[in-house]
């Protein structure tokens, strides 16, 4: 086994699942090219073709219309449904064509399932359904309540340990079926349309606990939705499926930005762009940059050629110092200044690389300069002027708008001039009245 396959917490290859009469046949039909519509009459093929890996600590999100086969696909995923041809194997052990005592042991040591409408035990207490994973597995009470109270606080439901399913709203009833799925501590989780069944604000507190849970626990996650914001918001990796077949397996951007085909294309065509693409999706080359080691003649020049009144101030590690203007470093140049560190200015608005566009737009308008982008380290890697920021979210009557500063810029001729005339005490300014003017 190499390095990469111990990457993989669940592979799936050439898998179907075929309903109805003589199964086998229609695989190879399906095989042969004939298309599913043509199968015999009583015979559906619910998934055909699909090959798949899922990188262990990921959520991979399954996404399609109804009829598209992605129900049925997650339940083979944990042998709730067998494959009709194919194979599926997790943690590099197969799960098809396995016994159904060895099919029992990976249900309950390996992959766990949180389900649409809760599937909650109505006369149990909340603990005892959070416990009950560890129950089949012959945990001491003491210890597996101990540790469905422990989960429970986690998801945000402390104290309600002794209460009936009955007594909780419907996000409480999704938080005990996430504990419990928890609680069976298995390496993949599997979600099916977990979240679908919840008021449009309760979901979105429940897809956003649910990265938080992820960052904490890092399990590996296959979420089932037809919902495209819900699936580019929790993806890291998003499968697009039509008619039983895997058609496009990418990242959220792949896939909103390089369609594989018109029926993915049209799926995504309203999607919130916003929420979705990222500061490092759309930035551009950082211009004009100057080293913060470098005079004010060599700043002036910069921003002269970028045709540009301000400029971003690196240090020698790339990392992000602040601003300069021109007409700061003219005035530093006219006393026979040299440090650009007594003229440099914060950066008034900086942004990580992972920061998704709908929290740009207010830096984007307030920021003197298109938006600094930088990475962990602090280094600046890209800029996102005002126009990109627009033309990211498609064409409207402010794509053209240029970003300025308050002030114009100081025109070349000016700084030409101060230039050509090689002295720092060059009367490269105008006066009147004690006042400088351009």
């Amino acid at each position: 086994m190499t390095e990469n396959d111990h990457a993989i917490a669940l592979s799936a290859r050439n898998l179907y699942k075929v309903f109805g009469r003589r199964p086998q046949d229609a695989v190879e039909r399906l095989r042969a090219g004939v298309p599913r519509h043509e199968l015999d009459g009583g015979t559906t093929a619910a998934v055909i073709d699909a090959s798949f890996d899922v990188r262990r600590g990921e959520i991979f999100v399954v996404m399609g219309l109804s009829g598209s086969g992605k129900s049925t696909l997650i339940r083979m995923l944990n042998g709730l449904h067998d494959a009709t041809a194919g194979t599926i194997t997790v943690n590099g052990e197969p799960l098809t064509g396995v016994s159904d005592g060895r099919l029992r042991e990976l249900r309950r040591d390996r992959i766990s399932m949180v389900f649409q409408h809760f599937a909650l035990l109505p006369h149990r207490t909340v603990a005892a359904n959070v416990a009950y994973p560890l129950e089949l597995r012959g945990v001491a009470k003491s210890e597996r309540l101990a540790r469905a109270e422990e989960i429970l606080a986690l998801v945000g439901l402390g104290g309600w340990g002794d209460k009936l399913p009955g007594q909780l709203s419907g996000g409480m009833k999704q938080r005990v079926g996430i504990a419990r799925a928890l609680a069976a501590d298995t390496d993949i989780l599997l979600m099916d349309e977990a979240f679908s069944a919840l008021d449009p604000l309760i979901r979105r507190e429940m897809q956003e606990q649910l990265l938080d849970l992820q960052a904490r626990f890092q399990k590996t996650i296959i979420f089932i939705t037809h919902d495209l914001n819900e699936a580019m918001f929790l993806g890291d990796r998003i499968a697009v499926m039509r008619d039983g077949r895997v058609v496009q397996i990418g990242t959220p951007e792949d896939i909103l930005t390089d369609p594989a085909n018109d029926y993915v294309a049209q799926f995504v065509q309203d999607v919130d762009r916003a929420r979705v693409l990222t500061a490092g999706n759309v930035m551009e080359r950082p211009r004009p940059v100057i080293v913060e080691s470098a005079g004010p003649r060599t700043a002036l020049r910069t921003m002269r050629d970028a045709y540009s009144s301000a400029s971003y101030v690196v240090g020698r590690d790339r990392r992000l110092i602040g601003i300069v203007t021109d007409r700061d470093a003219l005035r530093l140049l006219r006393r026979g200044g040299s440090a650009l560190s007594e003229i440099v200015r914060p950066a008034p608005h900086v942004v990580g690389s992972d920061e998704v566009l709908m929290n740009l737009f207010v830096p984007a308008i307030e920021s003197q300069l298109p938006l600094a982008v930088t990475d962990d380290a602090g280094r600046l890697v890209g800029v996102i002027p005002r126009v990109t920021l627009l033309a990211a979210l498609g064409p409207g009557p402010n794509a053209t708008e240029e970003l300025q500063l308050p002030l114009p810029p100081v025109p070349t001729q000016v700084i030409d001039e101060l230039l050509a005339e090689g002295d720092a005490r060059s009367d490269g300014l105008e006066t009147t009245g004690g006042k400088e003017t351009v």
